[in-house]
């Protein structure tokens, strides 16, 4: 999958789930505000959670409409070596075990993956830990990673 493809899934991505979320967050506001659910003793809470429910989705939409900006705005560049990776650059890591993850580093939108099976990219940002490690590597960098208390190395194998 291109660059131009993979921005194109992350946005259609973005765009189905601000309005999963949005249709969400309408029926938890109005459950909090039906006239059946006001409270009837400080034990009957359904209309309270609802409101709170419907608080975190507003959240999470506003977080998802502005990670959306972002990939409508973001200018894809091709991996420029003098500088290294950078946003909007595609980076394959390879383990010692031959194992290989496809990344893209994006502006926002940490955890999204995009596409199945090899094909599969996950969308990191600068400001994971991964993410600021790429930041500047070269082709054939390798960088390592803590995780669990066991240090994995990795080996940047194809940017583009």
């Amino acid at each position: 999958m291109d660059k131009t493809a993979l921005l194109a899934g992350i946005v259609e991505r973005l765009e189905h789930d601000c309005d999963l979320l949005r249709r969400a967050a309408q029926t938890a506001y109005e459950t909090a505000t039906a006239e059946e659910n006001i409270a009837e003793n400080k034990y009957d809470t359904l209309g309270l959670e609802a409101s709170y429910l419907a608080t975190g989705q507003a959240r999470r939409s506003a977080e998802l409409r502005q990670a959306l900006l972002a990939y409508q705005q973001l200018i894809l560049r091709d991996y420029d070596a003098a500088r290294g990776i950078q946003l909007s650059n595609r980076v394959t890591l390879e383990d010692d075990q031959g194992r290989r993850q496809c990344l893209f580093l994006g502006p926002e939108g940490a955890g999204l993956k995009i596409g199945r099976g090899a094909a599969q990219v996950t969308v990191i940002t600068p400001r994971s830990p991964l993410g600021l490690q790429l930041l500047g590597k070269q082709l054939d960098d390798e960088i390592t990673l803590i995780l669990a208390g066991v240090a994995q190395v990795q080996c940047v194998v194809e940017v583009d």
